[in-house]
């Protein structure tokens, strides 16, 4: 059997060609398989090489966009006036409290008086019973009424013996007698005079009246009861509301500029705050200061006049005091929540063209949540949140809409 050279090689399973095909045929398949490595080669470098371009551009693009800003709130610096104070803590104290106690012995016979009422100066609070005294002062009377009528006749036996003198119908001794005895009988009387204002005293004492105009305490005696004189047993307690005052310390520290305003004739007001110094209850005046400081605590007591004609004030309450010493005009002011610290150093972040700038400053006074500051200019805009994400130079974008509190927490630059 012969072989056709135009029948195709057949290949073992081996893959591996007959010893019989042709080199010329083999030459062909080897270049076909190589031609179809290259094309498959030069296709995946292909493929590559456009997805490090699309790489690239998408890179690029991104890089081109610019970062996104950290979002803040702002305030803007103002030009107005502060006023620099001295807080300290205070206690309301009446200008008059009167302890009335009972000045004659007796029983208790009327109180006319209710408890927390209001009284008006010699308006009557209690009666004590008065008989006995009024009987002494009867018998004083009468007996001044006797004593002034021997005066009368000593006077008239006077005037007679003077008369003989002068015709030499007496010795001049007996007259002088006579004087004598006339300035005993005045002396006397004087006596007797006072005997009866000192009965008519007892007797008064008896009628307990109010001596100024305030509110009565708690009832603190009931008709029946014996009061002594010798007891001192409070019988009641008025105490004046209107005006009040409160008497409250200023730091000697403090003491130069308080002084000084004063030495002006300066009225320094004084506001009274509850316990919590966020409620203002009353507003009044500076009125004196004590002579002395308290070696003790370092202070001096000061005391401030209050109308109190709504009675918010009341006696011995603990009171929180503010004192305007001064009141510094044409200042820049932003808020206090604004200025951060590093160590000893204060700054603030200005905002200008969406870009935080650090900016040094010197704080001052702060009242109400607002600072006194130098280094900025009235009109800055300057940022109030976000300062532990901020740094000098971070673009920003500013938001009308408040900030998560823990945006702004930090103090460090």
């Amino acid at each position: 059997m012969t072989t056709d050279i135009n029948d195709p090689a057949t290949i073992n399973p081996t893959h591996e060609l007959p010893d019989h095909v042709p080199a010329r045929r083999r030459h062909t398949i080897v270049w076909v398989v190589m031609s179809t490595l290259l094309l498959l080669v030069l296709a995946l470098v292909i493929v590559l090489v456009l997805r490090h371009r699309e790489n690239d551009e998408k890179a690029a693009a991104a890089a081109a966009r610019p970062a996104p800003g950290i979002t803040v709130t702002t305030a803007t610096a103002q030009k107005g006036d502060i006023g620099v104070y001295l807080d300290s803590i205070g206690t309301v104290t009446p200008v008059y409290t009167d302890s009335i106690t009972s000045q004659v012995n007796g029983p208790v016979i009327a109180v006319q008086f209710t408890e927390g009422q209001r009284v008006v100066k010699g308006d009557p609070l209690i009666e004590i019973d008065s008989r006995p005294y009024r009987a002494t002062l009867l018998q004083a009377q009468g007996t001044l009424e006797r004593d002034q009528n021997l005066l009368g006749q000593a006077q008239l036996d006077l005037e007679r013996y003077r008369d003989a003198w002068a015709r030499n119908a007496i010795a001049k001794q007996t007259m002088d007698d006579q004087a004598k005895l006339v300035l005993q009988d005045e002396g006397i009387v004087k006596n007797d005079q006072g005997t009866v204002q000192f009965d008519q005293i007892q007797v008064d004492y008896c009628h307990i009246t109010a001596p100024i105009s305030g509110q009565v305490g708690l009832r603190l005696v009931d008709p029946g009861n014996v009061v002594q004189s010798a007891a001192n047993t409070t019988l009641a307690v008025i105490t004046q509301l209107e005006p009040i005052t409160v008497i409250f310390t200023i730091a000697e520290d403090s003491l130069g500029q308080v002084e000084a305003r004063l030495r002006k004739k300066a009225k320094l007001s004084v506001d009274a705050f509850d316990r919590t110094a966020q409620t203002k209850i009353a507003s009044g005046e500076l009125l004196t200061l004590d002579n002395q400081i308290d070696t003790t605590t370092g202070t001096v007591k000061g005391r401030a006049l209050f109308d109190n004609k709504n009675d918010a004030l009341f006696p011995n309450q603990f009171v929180n005091t503010r004192l305007l010493v001064n009141t510094l005009q044409g200042v820049t002011l932003i808020p206090a929540s604004a200025i951060q610290q590093n160590g000893q150093a204060s700054f603030v972040y200005v905002i200008q063209s969406n870009i935080a700038h650090m900016r040094s400053i010197k704080p001052g006074v702060t009242n109400g949540g607002v600072t006194q500051v130098e280094g900025i200019n009235p009109g800055d805009v300057v940022a109030d949140s976000s300062f532990d994400k901020l740094q000098d130079n971070a673009a920003v974008v500013v938001s009308n809409k408040p900030v998560s509190a823990n945006a702004s927490g930090s103090n460090a630059p």
